[in-house]
């Protein structure tokens, strides 16, 4: 089955996600902060990375992102954000953040599940 990286400074995200893609057969591996976030997806080449934008700072994310970009990294990532209901502003997939999936949270259990499948199967197709 599929590796998972999940990237968030948030606890009880890491748990709750690990626990639903577990719960369908997905191995994970996790990190609260962007630098074990790094190592962990070096050391494990999952086969997709779930990312938080705020972490330790506002921007974490985005700047995790751009290394994993800048270093050839092309692992479909799925953004968690909470920054368009914190500031009002909604973010897109772009050249600047070249990411696959951007998630509000909360993101229900079968939302997760989904988007982790729909990504999983295209990154295959290519």
């Amino acid at each position: 089955m599929a590796l998972i990286a999940i990237i968030d400074d948030d606890p009880d995200i890491l748990d709750a996600s690990t626990l639903v893609l577990g719960s369908r057969g997905y191995d994970t591996v996790t990190a609260a902060n962007p630098e074990d976030g790094y190592k962990i997806v070096k050391e494990k080449s999952p086969d997709l990375i779930i990312l938080d934008v705020m972490m330790n700072e506002p921007d974490d994310g985005f700047f995790l992102l751009q290394k994993f970009r800048k270093e050839g990294i092309q692992t479909p990532i799925i953004m968690y954000t909470s920054v368009s209901k914190t500031i009002g502003m909604d973010f897109g997939v772009s050249e600047m953040v070249p990411v696959d999936e951007f998630v509000e949270k909360p993101i229900s259990p079968d939302e997760l599940i989904e988007k982790v499948e729909k990504l999983l199967h295209s990154h295959i197709e290519r």
